[in-house]
């Protein structure tokens, strides 16, 4: 009989802790016990998991050993994991961590399970597995098989990224704000989860501005994508904020050292793990916010040879921020991780 484990959700309450909740549900995860943990403020409230409903408890340093938790996903923000995760590896609880606090530290692995599943293997050094950031993750679902056939040398990219990636806080404010549009009263919609109101809106403007005046969401997919491809290929981005709900949009631009054919492209794409080719622009298929949403793949399409140059290929691809670029992967990453403990 396969060994069964104590979860622990730290975030229980937020859009990406229920999300997990749900995915260890759907693909049948070795639960032995859930425990769902959060802040003072959303202690006791209840979530319910394989029909049964469990009271939410407040995230201690002790908490971790008292319950006997195994596997720690962490998606409370980066100060939380900073302050909580350390005490859960004390515990002795593998820590997956979706905040971006421990994503570039030497000894912390940053995983994609379909693009560096071996990593994993270096988790006991810190105790902690990083999940990346969401808009990284869909776009090195694309980049890593194309970059094992044809070798790249830079990556232009522009994000079109749902409210979802805000939490429940995003996605609440373009609601209202979208009801005081039909209201005629837009003018009186107040932008806090976004520096600008968002609804009939774009921003470009997702996290702080850097010294470089590259925001820190765009250092993040430069550096974090050479980590997990152990690569160093240029990557240049620009991040959008739009009114879309769910799943987040990028238009990859995709420069290789060698010649490449959008046919070659597609093929290889098509047989790449949880990645869904909809590529038929005549019949008016490509990836949409509204086809991936909830589900737990990265769509791509639109896929296109340069003009000028046969070294470039352009692209779209679309996946759900919350399921494929936060909680799913997680899941996977834990996934992963049992594998190897069992294979020991």
């Amino acid at each position: 009989m396969k060994k069964k484990y104590v979860i622990g959700v730290v975030g229980a309450s937020g859009a990406v802790g229920e999300e997990i909740f749900k995915i260890l549900e759907e693909q049948k995860f070795p639960v032995a016990k859930i425990v769902p943990l959060a802040s003072s403020r959303s202690a006791g409230k209840e979530i319910e998991f394989q029909g049964q409903t469990y009271q939410i408890l407040e995230t201690t340093d002790d908490i971790f050993q008292k319950e006997n938790i195994e596997i720690a996903f962490f998606s409370a923000g980066s100060s939380v994991s900073a302050r909580y995760a350390p005490s859960a590896v004390k515990a002795g609880a593998v820590v997956i961590d979706n905040t971006s606090h421990f994503r570039m530290e030497e000894d912390i692995p940053l995983v994609v399970p379909e693009v560096n599943p071996d990593d994993i293997k270096q988790w006991h050094k810190k105790g902690i597995i990083a999940n990346p950031n969401c808009s990284t993750i869909q776009m090195v679902h694309v980049l890593s098989p194309l970059h094992k056939m044809f070798e790249i040398q830079r990556v232009d990219v522009s994000t079109y990224q749902a409210v979802s990636g805000a939490g429940k806080k995003g996605m609440e404010e373009l609601v209202m704000q979208m009801q005081a549009f039909f209201a005629f009263k837009l003018e009186e919609a107040e932008a806090v989860a976004f520096p600008h109101r968002i609804a009939l809106n774009v921003i470009p403007h997702i996290d702080v501005f850097m010294p470089n005046d590259y925001t820190k969401e765009e250092m993040k997919m430069i550096y974090e994508t050479n980590k997990i491809m152990h690569s160093n290929f240029a990557v240049s981005a620009t991040c959008v904020r739009v009114p879309v709900l769910r799943s987040h949009s990028e238009a990859l631009t995709i420069t290789f050292k060698n010649i490449v054919s959008a046919k070659d492209a597609q093929k290889i794409l098509s047989e790449s793990p949880n990645v869904v080719l909809a590529d038929e622009p005549h019949s008016k298929i490509y990836p949409m916010p509204m086809l991936a949403a909830d589900t737990d793949q990265t769509y791509v399409g639109r896929i296109r040879e340069d003009h000028f140059d046969k070294h470039i290929l352009h692209l779209w691809c679309v996946a759900d921020q919350i399921r494929v670029g936060a909680a799913t992967n997680a899941v996977r990453i834990a996934q992963k991780w049992i594998e190897f403990q069992e294979s020991e």
